[in-house]
């Protein structure tokens, strides 16, 4: 895939990759209850934090929607980077937050089970890019310089445990990490042989600056290649504070239902969303819209479906790196049922 529309990669160089059911029971004998109903509380309003990327672009339509509401049911706040939540989370600054997935889990074992996951918010986002049209598959990276973001993050994390999984071993390949995707693209620019890992919408971004960069494939087709229920990679979460959920059981079933909505709302009109995301701030309209028509990375997926979807995630990302997801992979209680 090629684009020809430039100038647009620094607006976006701030985003990041990257966002009831009664009394919970402790964390090693939850069990489900039937679902409450849900509903707006009065006098609660849900304070939500989401990073500016894919997590974001599906609230867009319910932050508008709050908005233009007599009564503010929400408020939401946006940040750059996942480490500026976590302390919100744990000061009870936050109620609910989009967070990468594995950083949920780093939270759910150092602040003692105080959140939950409600939904999985961002599927595959993750693309590999180059000058080469015919790389298509994992194995074609051996032998290359891949340029990247995020060591010691999730995208280190996959790529680490799908080239093992493959054969691929530390000696078969460069990698190079970067600060930002701009440095990524820039680095493709002087070594024109080389690989590019970047996330949507950075890899959009890149193509529409550079022209002759391909979209190769994501890393999903190798992810499932190798997951053992079939299904791809869980890049971002919705968690909820446990205490509360635990009080506002209603207001958190509303809120997920709110969320479906949202997301379906923008995949249903994606040029429409695309304005909303490019007023929020989140990313330029032009390069919302492609990421939206192209590539659907924002979801909402929660109940039984969600944890099946995380779990399996979680388990491939301990086999890579145990510190990863905090040491440990979280118990029953981590995950929002209601």
């Amino acid at each position: 895939m090629k684009r020809m529309i430039s100038g647009l990669l620094a607006a976006v160089t701030a985003l990041s990759l990257l966002a009831g059911c009664a009394s919970q029971p402790s964390a090693s004998d939850q069990v489900v209850s039937e679902p409450v109903q849900a509903g707006y509380e009065e006098g609660v309003s849900i304070r939500v934090a989401a990073l500016k990327g894919p997590t974001a672009m599906g609230l867009v339509e319910l932050m508008q929607q709050d908005t233009e509401s007599d009564e503010r049911h929400y408020q939401f706040s946006l940040y750059t980077s996942g480490n500026e939540v976590v302390p919100l989370l744990a000061k009870g600054e936050v109620d609910i937050a989009l967070i990468p997935t594995n950083l949920a889990a780093v939270l759910y074992q150092k602040n003692e089970q105080g959140v939950q996951v409600l939904d999985v918010n961002a599927g595959n986002v993750l693309y590999v890019v180059s000058h080469d049209e015919s790389l298509s598959a994992l194995e074609g990276l051996k032998g290359k310089t891949i340029y990247m973001t995020g060591k010691g993050t999730s995208p280190d994390w996959t790529l680490q445990y799908l080239l093992d999984q493959s054969g691929i071993t530390a000696e078969d390949v460069t990698i190079e990490f970067k600060a930002e995707p701009a440095e990524v693209v820039a680095a493709l620019e002087h070594n024109p042989t080389a690989v590019g890992i970047l996330p949507q919408p950075f890899a959009t971004v890149a193509m529409m600056q550079d022209q002759e960069l391909s979209l190769n494939f994501p890393l999903e087709d190798a992810w499932k290649q190798f997951s053992p229920d079939g299904n791809g990679i869980a890049t971002g979460v919705t968690v909820v504070r446990r205490a509360f959920a635990e009080e506002h059981p209603a207001a958190v079933a509303q809120f997920i239902a709110d969320h479906k909505k949202s997301v379906a709302d923008a995949q249903a009109n994606p040029s429409e969303a695309a304005q909303l995301i490019e007023q929020y701030g989140i990313v330029k309209a032009p390069i919302a819209q492609q990421v939206l028509e192209n590539f659907d990375p924002m979801t909402a997926v929660s109940g039984e479906e969600m944890k099946t979807w995380v779990s399996g995630y979680l388990e491939m990302l301990f086999a890579a790196a145990p510190d990863a997801v905090g040491g440990k992979l979280p118990d029953e209680g981590f995950y929002y049922l209601g």
